[in-house]
């Protein structure tokens, strides 16, 4: 009998650990993948925020860390300090890895900010007067998003047959109203500058607006087209786009639901850049 027992207690240790090795294997199958994503607070934050639950749901931990300026999230990618970024479009992205030798790349647009012209002098951006001032942030890769919003206004000419995107103020042929142009300003800083009256027309960046109180639909007194090739994107180390998780990422951000979150979250300020209907 004290044999049977030992064998029957042996069997039962055995089938233990046999239970205990199968539920450390499904564990192991179910490991959840974390990953951070640098981003700017508003509204890239936000949205990534939105999309947390359904990615947990996926087995995939979305850090998110935010960054207050346009310098360093592309070189915290770089260093592999994020596993992505998202806070730029394409030609920023461009203009940054030929400045910087990096080889960072798109893995997906997911929404536009219209950049904007705001004024405490005229309501309509064609009603500027002779000689106005007009400023704008020092990153040069939207200096065509304004040029076009001043063409489009008929107040200036650009060069033919330029790459808008890389379009500089010098590359202006006709000024007629002599307007002064000043872009000196770190680009966080200009929705102070409108609100303290200075300049005739200040451009900002959606981000910045909503992230200071403005209403780009209301206040705004010209906005670039949804048409921009102005997407904002997710950035990542080259080959990085084909990891399972940075998929998961983008399927969740490009999803319908998402897109249309965005268009009500922002009521239009920020505009999703895949058809949510």
């Amino acid at each position: 009998m004290k044999t049977s027992k030992r064998i029957l207690g042996i069997l039962g240790i055995a089938a233990t650990t046999v239970l205990l090795a199968a539920c450390g294997n499904n564990s192991s199958k179910s490991k959840t993948t974390t990953i951070t994503v640098g981003a700017s607070a508003i509204p890239h934050a936000q949205i990534l925020k939105h999309v947390q639950p359904q990615l947990k749901k996926e087995g995939v931990n979305l850090k998110i860390k935010v960054f207050q300026d346009y310098v360093m999230p592309n070189k915290a990618l770089a260093s592999k300090e994020l596993d992505a970024n998202y806070f730029q479009h394409i030609p920023f992205l461009n203009t940054w890895n030929k400045a910087n030798h990096g080889t960072l790349v798109s893995a997906g647009g997911v929404h536009l900010e219209p950049i904007s012209a705001y004024s405490k002098k005229v309501k309509n951006l064609k009603d500027v007067k002779d000689g106005s001032t007009i400023l704008a942030s020092s990153n040069t890769p939207d200096y065509g998003r304004i040029l076009t919003i001043l063409q489009d206004a008929g107040l200036i000419k650009v060069k033919k047959g330029i790459d808008i995107t890389t379009a500089n103020f010098s590359d202006i042929t006709s000024n007629p109203r002599h307007l002064k142009f000043k872009h000196s300003y770190e680009p966080k800083l200009m929705p102070s500058i409108y609100k303290n009256g200075e300049g005739d027309v200040d451009f900002i960046n959606a981000n910045y607006a909503v992230q200071s109180g403005l209403n780009p639909l209301k206040q705004a007194i010209a906005t670039e087209k949804s048409s921009s090739p102005y997407v904002n994107i997710v950035a990542v180390r080259k080959g990085d786009q084909k990891k399972p998780a940075i998929k998961k990422l983008m399927k969740a951000l490009q999803s319908k639901s998402t897109q249309k979150w965005i268009y009500n979250h922002y009521k239009g300020a920020v505009l999703p850049a895949k058809s949510y209907k």
